[in-house]
């Protein structure tokens, strides 16, 4: 009787370890994945390959701090490899296979296109922290890149106000960013007085290479003896032949200023600036900003990817705040449930980099300050020019026909990413 009790008793004992190892297992399982879907190889992978490396330490810091909601982060790291339809495939993977409960991620304008019907379909939240064309809100989205409004609008007040340009050239990669983008500034400085002979527009392929063709024909564009300037939505790796082909040519800040869009320190970081001084970016961060928290951002950075000449740039930091506004919705929520996450982000603020404060608005777009900067012989950005204070970020241009009547609010009762104001209605899922 007494070797029965003994054998049940070590048999309960050998349960209960059993059952506790398995629940310490499960426990550990117990993640919230974070799906990261930048390229890390093609066209797109020189700007990209960051972003990745940012929401990796972001992960980090947010799990050296406890998590959230007691459980750790867990990355699920994809490479679409610059090809937007491998973007959607990846996001179904993403949200059906790997059960990731927010997606950082896109870069390119047709990359977030394509993500766009799946990400909605699946009902997931996708941050995307690039500059943009606007003419779009989706419940799914939160954008914390620039709208136009944000940056291609300034820009060109800038160039046509402080440096008092007259004629444009608006010089893009051929893709719906560029493309739009112009529609838009074009519209704005034909609204300004700008004649149709005054603007000239040029797009090429992702990568495209051989620039010194166009370039002469920008110098010719530009030897009419009225000022001249360059407003450049080039992105992704064929910005570095267009930069040594613009001092190949000695096409210097002085005469034919280039403002671009799509450049900042990580592309720079690869190539001689020296004959690009005084050349100009339009941006909501740069490194170079001095602030307290932008300090300790470059420090945690260089920590984590191990080199203390890695850059920082705006894209990174639209990464930062997208996902520490993400991970306040996530406590405030407390679930990390779509619905329930997507009206907790509506209202938010957190510090941005260069000393403000970010807020998520009601057409998930943040506010942000507008900054120019000139390119230093260092590759980093002198600032010369910022809005005073924020800029809230505008999905519907007021320039295109069509979209001016538009706007977007998520909260009750609207619920609309695409609400005409004149008909009071509601047009469609929130993009066109």
């Amino acid at each position: 009787m007494n070797i029965l009790f003994k054998a049940k008793r070590f048999g309960v004992l050998i349960a209960a370890a059993v059952l506790m190892q398995w629940s310490v297992s499960s426990l550990a399982q117990d993640t919230i994945k974070v799906g990261v879907l930048h390229s890390l190889s093609g066209s797109m992978a020189i700007s990209e390959t960051t972003l990745k490396d940012t929401v990796l330490m972001m992960i980090e810091e947010q799990n050296k701090a406890g998590g959230l909601l007691g459980r750790q982060l867990e990355a699920v790291v994809v490479d679409p490899a610059s090809d937007w339809p491998l973007f959607a495939e990846q996001t179904r993977e993403l949200i059906t296979q790997e059960g990731v409960d927010v997606i950082f991620g896109c870069w390119t304008s047709v990359s977030r296109k394509s993500v766009l019907p799946v990400i909605e379909e699946l009902n997931g939240l996708l941050f995307y922290p690039v500059q943009y064309e606007g003419e779009e809100s989706s419940k799914n989205v939160f954008y914390t890149g620039a709208a136009p409004n944000q940056q291609a609008i300034p820009a060109v007040d800038y160039l046509m106000n402080e440096i008092g340009a007259e004629r444009w050239v608006l010089a893009g990669t051929d893709y719906v960013y560029p493309r739009t983008t112009n529609r838009i500034l074009e519209a704005y400085l034909k609204a300004k007085g700008v004649a149709d002979e005054d603007i000239m527009i040029n797009y090429t392929p992702f990568s495209h290479s051989d620039w010194q063709t166009i370039v002469a024909d920008i110098q010719r564009f530009g030897s009419t003896g009225r000022k001249t300037a360059v407003v450049s939505t080039i992105n992704g790796d064929a910005n570095v032949p267009f930069y040594i082909e613009l001092g190949n040519q000695g096409v210097s800040a002085e005469d034919i200023p280039v403002i671009a869009f799509s450049v900042g320190e990580e592309e720079l970081s690869g190539i001689d600036t020296a004959p690009l001084v005084g050349h100009l970016a339009a941006w909501n961060y740069f490194q170079s900003v001095y602030s307290d928290t932008n300090e300790e951002f470059i420090d945690t950075w260089h920590s984590f990817i191990g080199n203390q000449s890695r850059v920082t740039n705006d894209p990174m930091e639209a990464t930062y705040i997208g996902f520490k506004m993400w991970a306040e919705a996530v406590e405030a929520a407390g679930t990390t449930d779509v619905d329930a996450v997507e009206q907790a982000m509506i209202g938010l603020e957190v510090p941005n980099l260069t000393g403000g404060t970010a807020v998520m608005n009601k057409n998930h777009h943040l506010s942000k300050p507008v900054l120019i900067g000139e390119i230093q012989d260092d590759g980093q950005f002198d600032v010369v020019w910022e809005t005073d204070g924020v800029v809230a970020g505008d999905a519907w241009s007021d320039y295109l026909e069509g979209s001016r009547d538009l706007v977007s609010d998520w909260t009750e009762p609207t619920r609309c990413g695409n609400y005409n104001t004149v008909s009071n209605r509601c047009l469609g899922s929130g993009s066109q």
